[in-house]
This record gives C-alpha cells, structure tokens and sequence, in this order.
C-alpha cells in the first residue's frame, strides 16, 4: 500500500459515556484491559501506516504517558493539545474534529499525503488496503465509509445520500427518520488528500460531520461514499460498552484475541490469579484478569471478563458483565448485565447507573438497596 498516514480523532470528553470517562477520556476505555485506542494503533500498524497523529485535549496526559512515541508497536505517534490559556490557567477546549486536523496542518503541515482519519473510541475490522485502493481511483479528495443502518436509527448517525457511481449528493447529520435521504451511516472513517486541509478554515472550531462535509458536497468536489462489510463496534453511549463487550467476548472481531490463558475452553486467566476452580462454576467465554481472587461457591456466567485486581465473595454471580479494576462484589450478591466499577454500577436492562455509595442514591432505593450497591465498592 502507497504511503499513507493516519489521524486518531481523541480530543473529546465522552460525556455521552459517563461514567466511564469521569476519571479517563474516552479512548483510553478499556477492553479486556487495553485501551480501545491501542486496538486501532496496532491495526494501523498490521496495514504499515507508521506515522500517526492524535489529537487530544480532556485528560490528555493519560493518552500521552501511555502510548508515547508510539515505538512499541512500530509506530510514530505525535500529538496536538487543544485548550486555551485563560486566568492563568491551561484548560481543555476541543476544536471540533476538522479544526484540530487544521491545526496540525497549519503547525507542521503533517498531512501531505493520503491520510486514513479514525475515531479513538471504535472498533473495526476494516480492509484499509481495499479502501485506500478505491478512494484513489477514484481520484476522490475525501472519502467516507458508511454503513447501512436500520432507518429508525439514522437520527443516531451522519448520513450520506449518493449517487449511482458513489458521489456524495448530501451528508445530513442526525436526520428525524422521516427526514433521512438514506439509511447509509458515516462510521466516522475517511480518507482526505491534503487539499482538503485548505478548505478548513483556520483557528475556529470546525466539525467534519456537520460542516466540513457539507461544505465538500455543495461544491460538488470528488466526494465519495464506500459501502463496506466489516465489523464497527462503536462505543457512542455507556450501553455501549457492555454490547461492545458482549461481541469481542464472543469473536465477532476477528483481530481481537483473548489475553491470558485457556485453562479450560473458553476461559481464560491471566496470571497470580486465586480462583477456587472446585467449587466455582464458570460458563465462557470468560476472561479472568491478572490479581482477581474468585471464592469458592461463586458462579461467572459469559461474556464476562473480571478485570485487574477484582474479587468475587463466596456464593457471588457474574452473569454476562464486566467488572472493572478493583471492584469487589458482596458475599451471595448477584450481578447481571451490568458494568460494575469501584464507583458505580451501569445496569443495562434498564439503562441506570448508580453512583455507590451516594447519599442519595440509597434513599431511592432503600436500605437493602444501598447494602447491595456498596458491596460492590472495592
């Protein structure tokens, strides 16, 4: 594949998946205890896209002190902050995804070449090599690949509206159903030539989505969608991440492997684990993280995975959901569905999340309740 780059959108704040991001943005959300960004960095890197731009702004130092120069996975990373400086103070303030692309370009004038844009907070099985191959022969300045979706979720999603050959018509972002020109949503997967960057305007905050495409179309430049089959595991909301979950665990993605090892089949382990295997019953696919102890008489019922440092009590149940690191639950407490941290607790049958713990919290739903909750405090 010609030379190609890539830029790893990671600059928001995630508030759509609080609380997961209240202590961590949104690309270092970890799956089977890796960030989701480093599942794209090492995907990129299978392909030979070695140099990769990141830009960033909420929490920025933890994407920075982990990933660095990237040269452990054979990879160039630089990174552009967004903030201001005001009242003496450096804060955070995200330039919209084609701003922060402007001003990498402005400062260093990184992209000269084709350029690969992807969302720090997706999973994707994507054959880049094909889609690069189409965008170039089409001789497209920008590219999008879309995805069909059910039309009653369109209002979720940029949509594209194109013709016969591919040529984007209208780009609608987050049309009502009754209003949608198409059904085919933007993954939010491009490729730009670096003419693109010269239609941005400078120092102003700027969306792709919302503006840029837009603006590609009305022109009638060579704006093209590709219609690809490959998986996209998006992580838009909090439920998210337990579906998210529920399909790496079950290998709907083909380059994500389960860590540790597989003691039995479909259960993995990972190392100075305590785990009672007598007595504990455990159904997979289930992954078991380094430093968890399992009593006996508990019960993990897959797709779960019990991260770094968790422990189930005697006579406990995990049935199809996460724990985070260094979360404990209760002597004969019953977990379903749900993704329990040492802070709160996201049940996805009923979309709520409940902050352990919380005043609050304890009196909607009752002493018993309250007990429940904390016992999931580690």
């Amino acid at each position: 594949m010609k030379h190609v780059k890539a830029m790893i959108l990671a600059a928001g704040q995630g508030t759509r998946v609080r609380p997961l991001t209240q202590d961590l943005p949104k690309p270092m959300i970890p799956i089977l205890g890796k960030p989701v960004m480093e599942y794209i960095i090492e995907y990129l890197a299978a392909y030979g896209i070695r140099e990769i731009m990141v830009n960033v702004s909420y929490k920025h130092w933890m994407i920075e002190n982990y990933f660095g120069n990237g040269s452990r996975w054979g990879v160039q990373i630089g990174y552009s902050y967004e903030g201001i400086y005001e009242y003496g103070e450096i804060t955070p303030k995200s330039l919209g995804s084609a701003g922060g692309m402007k001003k990498i370009q402005d400062f260093g004038g990184f992209f000269d070449t084709t350029t690969l844009v992807i969302c720090g907070d997706a999973l994707i099985d994507l054959d880049i090599g094909a889609a690069v191959s189409e965008h170039r022969a089409k001789g497209a300045i920008a590219s999008v690949v879309t995805l069909e979706v059910p039309n009653h979720q369109v209002s979720s999603y940029g949509v594209v509206e194109s013709d016969k050959e591919g040529r984007i018509v209208s780009f609608q972002e987050k049309p009502k159903p009754e209003e949608a020109r198409s059904n085919f949503a933007s993954t939010g997967i491009y490729l730009f030539e670096p003419e693109v960057l010269d239609l941005i305007p400078p120092r102003q905050t700027f969306d792709i989505g919302s503006e840029l495409f837009p603006m590609l179309a009305e022109h009638g430049l060579p704006f093209y969608a590709q219609r690809r089959f490959f998986n996209w595991i998006d992580i838009g909301h909090v439920a998210d991440y337990w579906t998210v979950s529920q399909r790496v665990m079950s290998g709907e993605v083909a380059h994500m492997h389960m860590p540790g090892t597989e003691v039995k089949p479909g259960v993995w382990v990972g190392i100075n684990t305590r785990i009672d295997w007598d007595s504990v019953k455990v159904t997979g696919p289930v992954y078991i993280g380094s430093g968890v102890c399992v009593e006996n008489g508990a019960e993990i019922i897959g797709p779960s995975w019990l991260s770094q440092g968790s422990h189930l009590c005697k006579d406990a149940k995990i049935d199809r959901s996460i724990l985070l690191d260094y979360t404990r639950i209760g002597v004969g407490q019953t977990v379903t569905e749900a993704i329990i941290g040492p802070k709160y607790c996201f049940e996805h049958g009923s979309g709520n999340t409940y902050y352990l713990g919380d005043e609050h919290t304890q009196l909607k739903w009752g002493d018993a309740r309250g007990r429940e909750l904390n016992a999931c405090q580690g």
